[in-house]
């Protein structure tokens, strides 16, 4: 007569534990990647092929050490408002080309951008800005 075990094992295994490890895995990769800053990444402004033409009212520079020239004449960025209104003034839907250094940080091209806007809210007028780049080689 042969003993038989009570105590069997099991050969299994279970992939609950396995599958509960995953996704807080993947819930840990997703929450992590949605804090990582965009703006960590410097952007160089790239050329442009298209030929689009608009009707230039007032020309705004950026060079690269961050300076403001409205055609020829510098302007300080808190002035900046102030003076494109004036500029802007007998056109009621008047073009600023923005003309800037491909080093120049965005925000410097953003600030032109919300004096523009802000002038539009003021005043009720359409006033666009267009960035000019350069074309591209061929």
């Amino acid at each position: 007569m042969a003993i038989k075990s009570r105590n069997k094992k099991k050969v299994e295994f279970n992939m609950s534990a396995m599958s509960d490890l995953v996704f807080l895995l993947l819930i840990f990769f997703m929450i992590t990647s949605t804090l990582i800053s965009p703006n960590a990444i410097k952007l160089l402004l790239p050329s442009s092929s298209s030929k689009t033409m608009s009707k230039q009212n007032v020309t705004v520079y950026i060079n690269d050490q961050f300076n403001y020239y409205l055609d020829k004449r510098k302007v300080e960025q808190n002035e900046l408002q102030q003076v494109l209104s004036a500029e802007l003034g007998p056109y009621s839907d008047g073009t600023v080309v923005l003309r800037s250094d491909k080093s120049v940080p965005v925000q410097y091209v953003v600030s032109v951008i919300d004096a523009v806007n802000d002038i539009n809210k003021s005043s009720g007028q359409k006033h666009k800005v267009i960035l000019a780049t350069k074309p591209a080689k061929q």
